[in-house]
């Protein structure tokens, strides 16, 4: 009897161990200086899973099938585009230009780029996606490629966060 109940017990805490992280919601961004094409690189990752249910919530797309449908995948790229924004110090825009998005296994890319500025030393980032639909979002964003790896949490009260860089 005892190597039932604790097999019950270990059964049961494996099946909330797994819920729990699934309900773990969290996106990652880079934001990447690249030298090379002096470009600023922007690549969003979503759990493919979690897009899917996004877009059947934000959109009311219950049939939202973001494997196989085009305009589906161009909807959630879409509404990501505009929940995410770029600024210098002095509130300066800096224009994104949509360069794709991608399936790639369980996760959902979206692709943003601009052109990189001449001495700048702080940037203003607003990560804002998925934090209306549920409050516990985590959108994580690294920068790379001026000097240490930066990182920003974006919680669902944070609107705009600043990294400062020593060029």
């Amino acid at each position: 009897m005892t190597i039932r109940v604790f097999a019950v017990v270990i059964g049961t805490l494996l099946v909330m161990g797994s819920l729990a992280a699934h309900q773990l919601k969290s996106a990652v961004t880079t934001i990447l200086f690249n030298e090379r094409t002096g470009n600023i690189e922007v690549m969003h990752r979503f759990v493919l899973h979690d897009a899917e249910h996004a877009v059947g919530e934000l959109f009311n797309k219950k049939q939202a099938d973001i494997h196989t449908d085009e305009a589906t995948r161009a909807l959630f790229a879409a509404y990501v585009l505009q929940a995410f924004a770029l600024e210098s110090a002095a509130g300066e825009a800096l224009p994104l230009t949509s360069v794709g998005y991608q399936i790639d296994g369980r996760d959902f890319w979206v692709y943003q780029e601009t052109p990189q500025i001449a001495g700048l030393t702080e940037l203003r980032v607003r990560q804002k996606a998925l934090q209306e639909l549920w409050p516990a979002q985590q959108n994580l964003v690294n920068i790379e490629g001026k000097g240490a790896i930066k990182s920003l949490q974006f919680n669902k009260d944070d609107e705009w966060l600043s990294v400062t860089f020593n060029d």
